[in-house]
């Protein structure tokens, strides 16, 4: 084929062939930034259901997502260095947080070179917030080492 025998300029196909291109990088870019948003989802989504247990006042509901294991009553002996009734002296009505009547998820924090994740949650319409760590691996929730803002 010659340059004299070249294909007619067709306007419309590259035109179709841009708005695909364009589209295409505005997809992966609207991609990147949800994922950036949401990438502690799983781990603020976790604090939030054990909140929602101790809400509703399901305390074994709660120490099986804060051990992160729902059978922990068939051998409560691997948890003794952190007891169901050192849980609820804790987080049930007597504990720091007292009756939880509503929380809300700020939002979370992944610290340098850290193995997990805090996740900072309103409880009671109180200014100070509950950090929890959540572990990244084991998906286990304890009380943070760090404070958010």
């Amino acid at each position: 084929m010659t340059i004299f025998e070249a294909k007619q300029y067709d306007p419309a196909k590259e035109r179709r062939k841009r708005i695909i291109i364009v589209s295409g990088i505005v997809l992966v870019i609207v991609l990147a930034i949800l994922g950036w948003r949401f990438r502690h989802w799983p781990y603020e989504h976790r604090v939030d259901q054990f909140f929602d247990a101790l809400q509703q006042k399901n305390y074994e509901s709660a120490y099986a997502i804060w051990m992160n294991d729902a059978h922990w009553k068939q051998h409560p002996q691997k948890y003794k260095n952190y007891d169901f009734h050192e849980f609820y002296i804790d987080w049930g009505p007597g504990g720091d947080w007292g009756l939880i009547n509503s929380h809300k998820v700020i939002g979370s924090v992944a610290p340098p070179n850290g193995s997990g994740v805090v996740v900072a949650v309103e409880v009671n319409g109180r200014t100070e917030k509950a950090n929890i760590w959540v572990e990244k691996g084991e998906k286990t929730l304890t009380f943070s080492p760090y404070e958010t803002k």
